[in-house]
C-alpha cells in the first residue's frame, strides 16, 4: 500500500521549528548582541532569563535605535533589555503549519518563538520552515 501524503493541515510546528535557537539575555551588552546577529546570520532572536522563561526579542529592526543613538547621541551602548520588544507573539509546539502560515501571510513577523505551557522557549520557527512543510507535499 502506498505511502499517504501529509497534509499540510496536520502538520505541527513541533515537526518544523528549531529546537535550540540562538538566544541572548536581557542584561547582555547590545553590542554582544548585535554581534551575535551578524555572526549567526539571523535577523532577531529570542530574550530569555535565567530559567529560559521568554521575555522579549531582539530585531534587526530593534537594533537600528542602536544606530540612530550612535549618530545622535554618540553612544551605542546599553543592555539587551532596553532596546528588545518585550510584548512578543508566540506559538505552541502543537499548533499547525497552516495556522501560523495565516499569521505570517497577515503580520510582519519573520519569526516566532516557541514556547511551552510554563512560558519557557523551546524553539523558533521562520517563514522558511514553512516554506519546507510545504515542499514536503510536492
Amino acid at each position: 500500500m502506498p505511502e499517504e501524503a501529509p497534509v499540510l493541515r496536520n502538520i505541527t510546528v513541533r515537526e518544523y521549528m528549531s529546537p535550540a535557537p540562538i538566544t541572548v539575555a536581557p542584561d547582555t551588552d547590545i553590542q554582544e548582541a548585535i554581534r551575535l546577529l551578524l555572526e549567526h546570520r539571523i535577523s532577531g532572536m529570542p530574550v530569555v532569563d535565567a530559567h529560559g522563561n521568554l521575555v522579549g526579542m531582539l530585531s534587526e529592526r530593534d537594533c537600528m535605535k542602536v544606530a540612530l543613538d550612535a549618530a545622535y547621541h554618540e553612544s551605542a551602548a546599553g543592555k539587551v533589555r532596553d532596546f528588545m520588544s518585550p510584548e512578543v507573539e508566540t506559538v505552541y509546539l502543537d499548533d499547525t503549519v497552516v495556522e501560523l502560515a495565516e499569521r505570517f501571510y497577515t503580520k510582519p513577523f519573520r519569526r516566532y518563538p516557541v514556547i511551552d505551557e510554563e512560558n519557557r522557549l523551546v524553539g523558533i520557527i521562520a517563514r522558511r520552515d514553512v516554506l519546507r512543510a510545504l515542499q514536503r507535499l510536492w
